[in-house]
């Protein structure tokens, strides 16, 4: 049996990564795990919540996957593509597919172009119609400064190990992403140990790339890398 453990971002749940699994559950006999990291959910409780927890979270979850499955895909979007980086160096997965992973945040050139969007949005009396606006405004309400501050030290702790990635790894990333620069793509692609490793970008997604306009070639890409044999 072939295990696919799919892990979100940072003040996200299951959802983002939700019309991704949807794809491969409808295309594949996949046990396939959607976790909710610690503080995380549809209603955030981050407060007094540990970077650490999040990682520990996910190796449980995992070394479940590992018990019962013969092989072990990992999916990390955002935040979880930093995660998914940590479990590939320390446990037998088979692949790594990383969705808008943050090795690098905040994206200052397309975040002006968003923020541009909301205020004309805004003059038109339709801010709460505008997408970005309606997800992340209640994130920001919501995440304690000392959350953020633990992003920080997850990114900076797992970010040296990405050159310890040996195994076969798919890297997508949204050019118009205002959260993760492509740069962050780039990173990854250039550190990443393995000669098996393949980068995409999708030139109108945005941070949320599994809801992107572009899914559906997205979601092809994925799917194909992890059923691909040359890739095993």
């Amino acid at each position: 049996m072939i295990g696919c453990l799919c892990i979100h971002g940072f003040t996200g749940n299951p959802t983002e990564v939700e019309p991704l699994v949807t794809h491969i559950r409808r295309n594949t006999d996949w046990h396939i795990v959607v976790p909710t990291l610690p503080g995380h959910g549809e209603h955030l409780a981050l407060k007094g919540i540990s970077y650490n927890q999040w990682i520990e979270h996910a190796e449980r979850e995992l070394q479940n996957l590992l018990k019962i499955c013969d092989k072990v895909y990992v999916i990390g979007f955002s935040m979880g593509g930093l995660i998914a980086s940590y479990l590939a160096v320390h446990y037998p997965i088979e692949k790594l597919i990383l969705l808008s992973a943050a090795a690098y945040y905040v994206n200052p050139k397309q975040l002006l172009v968003d923020v541009s969007e909301m205020v004309k949005d805004t003059l038109k009396g339709r801010l709460k119609e505008n997408e970005l606006f309606i997800r992340y405004s209640r994130k920001l309400k919501e995440t304690p400064i000392a959350a953020t501050l633990q992003f920080r030290k997850l990114v900076a702790t797992i970010k040296p190990l990405i050159n310890r990635v040996t195994i076969p790894t798919l890297i997508a990333q949204g050019e118009s992403d205002g959260v993760v620069p492509p740069r962050s793509a780039h990173y990854l692609y250039e550190n990443i140990a393995t000669p098996e490793k393949k980068l995409i970008f999708l030139k109108e997604s945005k941070h949320l790339i599994c809801h992107c306009n572009e899914r559906d070639k997205l979601f092809c890409e994925i799917l194909d890398f992890l059923q691909d044999a040359k890739n095993s």
